[in-house]
This record gives C-alpha cells, structure tokens and sequence, in this order.
C-alpha cells in the first residue's frame, strides 16, 4: 500500500533541509520500481497557498497540495531556516501541524524545524535536536523535554528530529530502514551515490 508523504515548504525554508529528504524518499521508489515493485511512496511538497515558495537561498518551488487540500498524511516532515522564526508564529500553519501530526505514522524535522514542531505540539515534552547554532535558544523555549547537541538525529517516540541541513539525508534514510528495512535504506544510500567525505574533514 502506497504511503503519502508531505513535506512542508514555506518561504525562506532551507533548500537542503527538504530536498535532501525528498530525494531519499523519491529514490526509494525508484529503487522499488527498478526491482519490479509499486512505488510505496507519495511524496508532496504542502504548502499554506498555492503560489511559489522561495527559500533560503533563493530557490523557487511550487507545492503539489495546499495545507487546505492535502490527502492524509502517513509521515510529515518539516525543513528549518530562517522562515521558520516567522513561521512559528502563524497559528494557522502550527493549527495544521498539530491537526495532521495526530494521525501521522512519522512526525519529522529537519534543522530548526523542530522550533515549529515544539511549538505546534508533537514534539513538546520530547527529546530533541536542531542545528548546534539553534540548540541554546531551542533550550530557552522551554517546550522540549531535552535538546541535545552533537548528534546527527533523535528518535522519542514517532517523534525524529535531526540537525542541520544535510543531517536529515541522515534522518531520512533511518526513516526508510524503519518503514521498510535496513537493507533497503542501504539500496537507496547506494543508489544515491551518498557517502560523505567532506573537503579537509575527510583529508587523508
């Protein structure tokens, strides 16, 4: 049975927070595919209008549904950046997170996305994590049981949330080996070509 998948996207998102997921769950199905199989996922990007979304680097995207219009969601994943500031402060968007994270197999963050799940309730009273430049002021907010730095990704409950940027490729691919296996995760790490070996990190 095909899953859906919403990932929201709103003005100054950052872009890698939801394309880095976007193309593990998006491979995922063409993993399936290629080994003669349905798809299992629906992926869409959900926006609260119908209009482009620019991000943070300038990125323009159009979202597949509307908060108003979006199917029912088995996981949700919410990207970080700056909009998140004042996207927190929308009750009609933290309103829907809460409303659709309540029959959500998977609640996900990605960055500071966890500033609107916080917020919103799904992941109040939980453990967390945000980008290390975030983890203070996450703190102060008071909302999450614990926000814990050094750590590319938490996991309480169906709660997961995982640090900056290219920590929810990360995040994702733990996601994939949960709903279907470790062994397809790795399919989809491979196919994906990902194997991080950053510049002077990984000098040898």
């Amino acid at each position: 049975m095909t899953s859906t998948i919403g990932i929201l996207v709103f003005d100054d998102a950052e872009e890698l927070d939801f394309v880095g997921p976007w193309e593990v769950f998006t491979m995922t199905n063409e993993v399936f595919t290629r080994g003669g199989k349905e798809r299992p996922h629906n992926v869409l990007l959900v926006a609260e209008k119908d209009a482009p979304v620019r991000c943070a680097k300038a990125m323009r995207v159009l979202p597949d549904v509307t908060m108003a219009n979006c199917p029912p969601l088995d996981v949700l994943l919410i990207p970080g950046g700056m909009g998140t500031r004042r996207e927190v402060q929308n009750k009609t968007l933290t309103d829907w997170v809460a409303k659709v994270a309540a029959s959500c197999s998977w609640i996900t963050s990605v960055c500071t996305g966890a500033l609107i799940l916080t917020a919103a309730g799904p992941a109040k009273g939980k453990r967390v994590t945000t980008h290390w430049g975030f983890v203070a002021s996450l703190r102060e907010r008071d909302e999450a049981k614990e926000v814990l730095e050094n750590v590319r990704y938490v996991r309480d409950g169906n709660v997961v949330t995982a640090a900056g940027v290219s920590a929810g490729i990360d995040m994702a691919l733990w996601l994939i080996g949960q709903i279907h296996s470790p062994e397809t995760a790795r399919m989809v790490q491979r196919a994906m070509e990902y194997d991080p070996a950053p510049p002077y990190a990984a000098a040898v």
